[in-house]
């Protein structure tokens, strides 16, 4: 099965971050009321992220390479968007969040060029956040 053998329980970490923006509206108005996410981004002991994640979990970036019990990754992310979906399911398996941090965004336009169908307007809300769970 996708989440192996019972681990229930088991103590430890699991790291969620996300980089997103504030979506445009009209104009190029920022609509600060909606973030725009492109990956929900996993990390932690493998066991641990498909015990949380379950069927949500892609892990295509990180193929099996070695010892299930041991390995670690942090190239995990979720085949949704939904980040209140990804806190729920840490909850329900017993994670609690016990830290975060975060870039603000930049009201300076940065020096490197903007990617194709990027807007240079929405550049500037760019940010990244992470959160910490833990379950002991």
């Amino acid at each position: 099965t996708l989440l192996g053998p019972p681990k229930s329980r088991a103590p430890g970490h699991i790291t969620v971050g996300y980089r997103g923006s504030f979506a445009f509206g009209r104009d190029g108005l920022a609509d600060v009321k909606f973030r725009k996410l492109t990956k929900i981004l996993v990390a932690g002991k493998v066991f641990l992220c498909r015990e949380a994640f379950g069927e949500t979990l892609n892990e295509s970036r990180d193929p099996d390479h070695c010892d299930e019990e041991n390995r670690y990754t942090a190239r995990f992310f979720l085949k949704h968007l939904s980040l209140e979906q990804a806190f729920d399911s840490l909850h329900e398996a017993g994670f609690r969040c016990v830290g975060s941090c975060g870039s603000g965004t930049s009201t300076i336009p940065g020096t490197e060029p903007v990617k194709p169908g990027i807007d240079s307007e929405e550049t500037r809300w760019n940010h990244y956040n992470e959160f910490v769970f833990y379950r002991s």
